[in-house]
């Protein structure tokens, strides 16, 4: 057994120790969340959890709770969830669409709303505050900048269901150990995206798809980070001309279209060295939202389809990969 595997094994096993430590003892009530917007108290467990993070209501589905909102963030999915969460939801939320509707939130009579992932200014908290304690990014951390360990952890105390959430993260950490390539560490894979309106562009270190490779061994090329604008600022924009930024190991694209043609087109692609030696990985809607979401629900179902493209863009072979992009 490789000092690598024993390793990752070990991690595992005390993760599953820190699981059941936590079982054993009750979570107390009231409790004190801080947050960037200060203190928030809680003083029960709470039953009807209002959720307007873009992702949230997986976790919450994930520890058995129905959530009494949903905030829809893309796919055209009638209930705003995708394949692996819309089975697990039995009851009727609110959904909301486009800005924050307060009066619909506060109709849901909430106990508490959760809002990680929701990019919620200070305004908003104050007007969400009258409806229900808000459990907010904590201090010096951006809007979309928690790594979804600390998402679902925060989450979960707040709702009084830390022991299951903890199992849970425990057994992502060891899936993602065992997918692990021990060849893998340190080598850099950068997460970008072409839209048709927006341009290419690229996902910093503080995005959570970035962690996730990162979750792999992978780190984000610093040429990326480097064009951040500001500490925790979770995504750049390059010009067409020039896509430099995410020349390394290995590029995952994130595409709304499964054609890829806003990818294909980008007259500047070739000519990076990850394309030419066949470096590529070409997510399509289904992949690109699991990986996006990275919840409880979204990530096994990511990490099983993902890692096998990783492992055929790295195979040192140009001509092979494991998705479905179409031939030129």
């Amino acid at each position: 057994m490789t000092l690598y595997r024993l390793t990752t094994l070990m991690i595992g096993a005390l993760a599953l120790i820190l699981a059941s430590a936590l079982a054993l003892r009750a979570q107390d009530f009231p409790l004190t969340i801080e947050t960037r917007f200060g203190p928030t108290v809680i003083e029960a467990p709470p039953e009807r959890v209002a959720s307007l993070d873009y992702n949230g209501a997986d976790n919450l589905l994930a520890l058995g709770i129905q959530p009494v909102t949903i905030r829809d963030w893309y796919g055209d999915h009638p209930r705003a969830l995708w394949p692996w969460a819309d089975p697990l939801l039995t009851g009727t939320p609110t959904i909301l669409r486009g800005v924050l509707d307060f009066e619909a939130i506060a109709a849901t009579d909430p106990d508490v709303i959760i809002a990680l992932w929701s990019g919620i200014t200070a305004e908003e908290h104050t007007r969400l505050s009258l409806i229900a304690p808000v459990v907010a990014v904590p201090e010096g951390v951006g809007d979309f900048a928690l790594a979804w360990q600390a998402q679902v952890a925060i989450m979960a105390r707040a709702v009084g269901r830390e022991a299951e959430a903890a199992a849970q993260v425990a057994a992502i950490g060891e899936r993602l150990a065992a997918a692990a390539n021990p060849d893998w560490q340190g080598r850099t894979a950068a997460v970008a995206f072409a839209w048709e309106a927006d341009g290419p562009g690229a996902y910093t270190s503080s995005d959570i798809r970035p962690q996730l490779l990162a979750d792999l061994g992978f780190v984000t090329p610093p040429a990326i980070d480097a064009l951040a604008t500001g500490a925790n600022a979770f995504a750049i924009t390059m010009s067409p001309e020039d896509l430099s930024p995410i020349d390394g190991d290995l590029i995952v694209w994130i595409t709304t279209d499964d054609a890829y043609p806003h990818v294909l087109s980008l007259a500047a692609r070739p000519f990076l060295t990850a394309v030419q030696e066949g470096r590529e990985v070409f997510t399509d809607t289904e992949l690109g939202s699991a990986f996006s979401h990275s919840t409880l629900l979204s990530l096994p179902y990511a990490i099983d389809r993902l890692v096998p493209m990783i492992e055929a863009a790295l195979d040192g072979d140009p001509a092979t990969h494991a998705d479905d992009r179409p031939h030129d």
